[in-house]
């Protein structure tokens, strides 16, 4: 097995190596003074199990662009097999048409890992479970549900007063599905305009008085509508507000709005790198997924179910 860890995210590729018990294959992935990228493995692949760690986060066609050329200069160095792991699936979000003559940028995105030589791919919370059929090769979409209800049990145990909230209407099934692993109650944010040129208000469906409340989501980006949902339910009685995102984005103006909002601490997964901005937000914290993503490499090597880590 070799590990090759590409730039957006070697924090996390380090983690992983670490646990699985190998070294980093001694890779170089730099830009040239025009910014194309150049790959260049200084170790022996031949016949080897390759996994290459990137998440295609911020700058995304970078990191994309580094994928593809090291999933390339992989299997020009006659890799057995090559896996693409990405913790963060980029233009997971452009997954359907909005409107006439506009992409579906998540299939071309899988169109592009697959025609550069990718035998697979293994990623983590897809915004769209849809994606998966996008792929013609076999795709492993983990979760990031056992580091995240681990800490909530940590943090909040023996707490009856727990209410797992959704901050819109599409994220319910997954807010129910931690709603009964925790044992804890369900609400929902639902945003709506009550008549035609007036602005959307946010009313809470489900009972938040007087309870800790937890709002979850797959992805934050500008964290509006997380936000949002945190001054709602502080206006519905909420005790305290927490926030667990599987995917820090937080682009834009989201560390104003994060540290401004009724959000007592937001935590993430270390999916996505985390800026020095980031890190010095006081109400944000990040748990590891890195044993998470580094048992599925295991299986994935020994040809073991994946699955089973969510049995």
């Amino acid at each position: 097995m070799k590990i090759i860890a590409c730039n957006s995210n070697k924090v996390l590729a380090e983690e992983i190596s670490s646990y699985l018990g190998v070294n980093l294959a001694d890779a170089s992935i730099r830009n040239f003074g025009d910014h194309e990228i150049f790959v260049e493995i200084n170790e022996n692949i031949r016949g080897e199990d390759v996994f290459i760690i990137q998440s295609t986060s911020h700058p995304a066609n970078d990191h994309l662009m580094e994928l593809l050329i090291t999933i390339d200069a992989s299997k020009r160095g006659s890799a057995k097999r090559i896996t693409a792991v990405l913790p963060y699936y980029g233009y997971a979000r452009q997954d359907r048409k909005t409107g006439p003559r506009t992409p579906i940028s998540a299939k071309l995105v899988a169109n592009l890992i697959t025609s550069a030589g990718a035998d697979r791919v293994l990623t983590m919370d897809l915004h769209a479970g849809q994606i998966q059929g996008f792929f013609d090769i076999p795709l492993d979409n983990i979760f990031s549900a056992p580091p995240i209800i681990k800490d909530i049990k940590s943090k909040f145990n023996q707490n009856n007063n727990l209410v797992i909230v959704s901050p819109d209407v599409g994220g319910v099934v997954r807010a129910r599905a931690f709603a009964k692993r925790l044992n804890a109650g369900l609400a929902i944010a639902d945003k709506r305009r009550e008549k035609a040129g007036e602005s959307e208000v946010m009313n809470i469906i489900g009972e938040v008085e007087n309870k800790t409340c937890i709002l979850l989501d797959d992805i934050a980006d500008s964290a509006g509508t997380l936000c949002n949902a945190a001054s709602a339910l502080k206006s519905n009685g909420a005790k305290e507000i927490y926030s667990y995102i599987a995917h820090g984005v937080l682009s834009g103006k989201a560390l104003e709005r994060i540290k401004e909002s009724a959000i007592k601490e937001l935590v993430l997964t270390d999916s996505i790198q985390a800026s020095e901005d980031v890190k010095n937000t006081k109400n944000i914290r990040h748990i590891s997924i890195a044993p998470l993503m580094g048992e599925a490499i295991k299986r994935i090597n020994s040809d073991s179910s994946v699955s089973a880590l969510f049995e």
